[in-house]
C-alpha cells in the first residue's frame, strides 16, 4: 500500500478547491454538475455499502446509501465517488465490461483505490488550509473536532480523524467497539512522545480506562451520550514518563461505536516533529 499515492490523492482534491475557489462547506453537489454526473440518493441493500459510480460510454452517475442518516455520511460517501471519477480509477473499475462499482466509504476498506478515494474525499470536505483556520479558533480536542464537523458539515468521525493528521496539538483518535480498538490515529505530537506504541487494530480498551467503563453500556453508545475525565497516557501508548491528559468519549449511535479522543499537555520542550507519521 502506497503512502504517498495517498498523500497524493488528498492533494489532487485540495487543488480543485482551490483551482475553483471552493469554500466551507464545499458543495459535491454542485461539483458533480459541473461534471455532468448525475447523483441520486439510493437505498442500500447491501451491507456496509455507502455508494456507487456507474459509467454508461462517457456519462457517469453516483448513488449514494441513505440507510445511514447522517448528512456528513453521506456527503463524504458522494465525495468517495467523486474521487475515484477524478482520480482515474474508471479505467481499472470499469474494465471488461462492467458499468457499475459499489463503494465502502470511510476507511473501512483495505483496498489500495478505495483508501485513495477515501483520502480524496477528506482532502475535498475538509481541505487543510480551510480546516486548520477553522480549527485554530477553538481549544484543542473535541471542542475543535465538533466545530469544524459543524462548519465543514461531516461526520464527527471523518472530522476527528482529519484532525488528527493535522492539528499540532498531541491528540489521538480512537474508535471502538465493545473492549477493543477498530483503529487508532494520532498526532503528530503524540506518536513522538518517548516510548510511544500504536494501538493495534483488535488490541483490548485499557481496562481502566474511562472509554473501557463507557462502552459497558449499550444505552451510551446507542444514545449518543459523552462523558470525559483524566487519561492514563502509559495505559493507552505505553510511554515511558506520565504526562497529563484529558479523554473525552462520545457514543456513535446507530454506527454501534464509540469515539475516544486523548488529549495530552505537553510542555513546550517535549515537542517534537516525527516525520514518520504521515496525515490525511
Amino acid at each position: 500500500m502506497s503512502n504517498h499515492r495517498l498523500h497524493d490523492a488528498t492533494l489532487c482534491a485540495e487543488k480543485i478547491v482551490r483551482d475553483e475557489n471552493l469554500v466551507l462547506p464545499i458543495d459535491v453537489l454542485a461539483l458533480a454538475k459541473s461534471r455532468d454526473i448525475l447523483v441520486e440518493a439510493k437505498p442500500s441493500a447491501a451491507e456496509g455499502v455507502s455508494g456507487m459510480l456507474l459509467r454508461v460510454g462517457d456519462d457517469f452517475a453516483i448513488g449514494y446509501a441513505t440507510h445511514i442518516k447522517s448528512n456528513g455520511f453521506q456527503r463524504f460517501s458522494i465525495a468517495h465517488e467523486l474521487g475515484h471519477y477524478f482520480l482515474g480509477h474508471a479505467d481499472t473499475m470499469f474494465r471488461g465490461g462492467a458499468v457499475a462499482h459499489e463503494s465502502r466509504a470511510g476507511f473501512s476498506s483495505k483496498e489500495q483505490m478505495e483508501l485513495e478515494a477515501d483520502y480524496f474525499a477528506a482532502g475535498l470536505l475538509m481541505p487543510s488550509d480551510l480546516f486548520k483556520q477553522e480549527a485554530g479558533r477553538h481549544s484543542d480536542g473535541l471542542v475543535a473536532i465538533e466545530k469544524v464537523a459543524e462548519k465543514c458539515q461531516t461526520s464527527i468521525t471523518s472530522s476527528a480523524i482529519r484532525y488528527a493528521g493535522l492539528t499540532d496539538a498531541a491528540v489521538a483518535i480512537v474508535i471502538s467497539k465493545g473492549s477493543t480498538i477498530d483503529y487508532c490515529f494520532a498526532s503528530r505530537s503524540l506518536r513522538g512522545i518517548r516510548g510511544y506504541q500504536h494501538p493495534l487494530k483488535g488490541s483490548i480498551l485499557p481496562r481502566d480506562s474511562l472509554t473501557h467503563d463507557f462502552n459497558q453500556t449499550t444505552s451510551n453508545i446507542v444514545d449518543s451520550k459523552r462523558s470525559s475525565d483524566d487519561a492514563d497516557l502509559i495505559a493507552w501508548f505505553h510511554v515511558d514518563d506520565e504526562i497529563n491528559a484529558s479523554e473525552e468519549v462520545v457514543g456513535l449511535g446507530e454506527y454501534g461505536k464509540t469515539l475516544t479522543v486523548i488529549t495530552a499537555d505537553l510542555p513546550d520542550e517535549d515537542d517534537n516533529d516525527d516525520e514518520s507519521n504521515f496525515s490525511l
